[in-house]
C-alpha cells in the first residue's frame, strides 16, 4: 500500500520504519526541508532515532508530494500541532484515504480527542487511532509488539489492522474509539507520577500501588465518557500504563524522576528535549474530570506539581493522607 507518515520524531519515524519493512511503499514527512535532506540521504532520523538504518523509504518536508496516492495517512505529531496537521492535509488526500491517528493527547482548551480532531479538520474521510505499548525505539528495533487500532467503524479499523501487521507488529481491532484514546493519552499522566516516585527514591510498593490506583482513575473517567471498562483492562489502558510507567524509555517517566530530584518543571523540560504529552494531558484530564463529576486524585496532585508549583514530596504525601475508602 501507499501509506504517508506525518511526522518525522521518533514515533513518526518508527512506524515508517515499520511499514517500508513490511513492504510498504512509505513517505515520511518532515517539517523541516534540511533535516528532510539529511534523513534522505544520511538514512538514519540522527535526532529521533539514532542509530537505527532506514529502509526504502521517502522522506520529504512536500506535504502534497508526501501524500500523493496515499491510502493510508498516518499522523503522529505532538497533539498541539495536530490540529494544524490535519487542516493542511485535508486539501491533499485522496477520496477514501484513512487518516490514522497515532498521537497520544488531548488538546487543550476544546479538550478534542485527536480522532475527533481529525474528522473535524480534514471531513470526509475514514477515521482509525492506533495506540498501545509501544516505544519507537523497539519498534523500530523489530522487536516484538502488539497495539491496537480502534475505529467507530469495525471495518476500518481492520483494514488498517491488517496494513500495519506483521510477524513482530501485531495489532489489534477495537471499536472503542473512546477507551483506546483516552487509555493512551491518561496513561501519560501517571506515568509522571511513577517518575516523581522513583526520583524521590520510594520503592516498588508506591510504584505498584501508584499504578493500580492510576488505572482506577483512567477507568473512571473513560467510562464516564463513554468507554467500555474491558478497553482499559486491555493494551491501550494497563498495558500502555505498566509500560510507561516502568521503562526506562518512557519520557513522561523521566520528566517525573527529574522532578522528583528537584528540578524545575521548566529545567525538567529543557533536558528532556522531547516532547512528554503528559504535562498538558494532565491539564485536559484535570478538566475532562471536573466536566464529568469524576474524581482523579493523582491527576490533581500532577497538575499542582506541574502548573502550581506544589512540591512532589507534598503531592505524594496527600495522596496517602486522603480520607481512608474502600477500594
Amino acid at each position: 500500500m501507499n501509506v504517508a507518515v506525518i511526522g518525522a520524531g521518533s514515533w513518526g519515524t518508527a512506524l515508517a520504519v515499520h511499514l517500508a519493512r513490511s513492504t510498504h511503499a512509505v513517505r515520511l514527512w518532515v517539517r523541516d526541508a534540511a533535516r528532510a535532506r539529511e534523513i534522505a540521504d544520511g538514512r538514519e532520523n540522527a535526532r529521533y532515532l539514532p542509530g537505527i538504518a532506514l529502509p526504502e523509504l521517502s522522506a520529504t518536508s512536500d506535504l502534497a508530494l508526501a501524500l500523493r496516492d496515499a491510502e493510508i495517512a498516518i499522523v503522529a505529531v505532538p497533539s498541539q500541532f495536530c490540529a494544524e496537521a490535519f487542516r493542511a492535509l485535508g486539501p491533499h488526500l485522496a477520496a477514501g484515504t484513512t487518516l490514522v491517528s497515532a498521537t497520544k493527547g488531548l488538546e487543550l482548551g476544546t479538550l478534542r480527542r485527536m480522532s475527533e480532531v481529525a474528522a473535524e479538520e480534514a471531513p470526509g474521510h475514514p477515521v482509525a487511532v492506533l495506540s498501545g505499548p509501544s516505544f519507537a525505539l523497539e519498534v523500530a528495533q523489530g522487536q516484538p509488539t502488539t497495539v491496537v487500532v480502534a475505529s467507530a467503524e469495525l471495518a476500518v479499523a481492520e483494514a488498517v489492522q491488517r496494513a500495519v501487521s506483521s510477524r513482530t507488529f501485531r495489532a489489534y481491532s477495537s471499536d472503542d474509539v473512546i477507551g483506546v484514546e483516552l487509555g493512551g493519552s491518561l496513561k501519560n499522566v501517571i506515568a509522571i507520577a511513577a517518575g516523581i516516585v522513583d526520583g524521590l527514591g520510594y520503592g516498588h510498593n508506591t510504584v505498584a500501588a501508584l499504578v493500580t490506583r492510576g488505572l482506577a482513575e483512567m477507568s473512571r473517567l473513560a467510562v464516564a465518557l463513554g468507554a467500555r471498562p474491558d478497553t482499559l483492562s486491555g493494551l491501550a489502558g494497563l498495558g500502555d500504563l505498566v509500560l510507561t510507567c516502568t521503562g526506562a524509555l518512557s519520557r513522561n517517566r523521566r520528566l517525573g524522576q527529574a522532578l522528583g530530584a528537584g528540578h524545575a518543571v521548566a529545567q525538567a523540560l529543557a533536558e528532556l528535549h522531547m516532547v512528554a504529552e503528559g504535562v498538558r494531558t494532565t491539564q485536559a484530564a484535570c478538566d475532562l474530570a471536573r466536566t464529568a463529576g469524576v474524581e482523579m486524585p493523582i491527576a490533581q496532585q500532577m497538575r499542582a506539581v506541574l502548573y502550581e508549583g506544589k512540591p512532589p514530596r507534598e503531592g505524594v504525601d496527600e495522596l496517602m493522607l486522603r480520607t481512608l475508602k474502600r477500594e
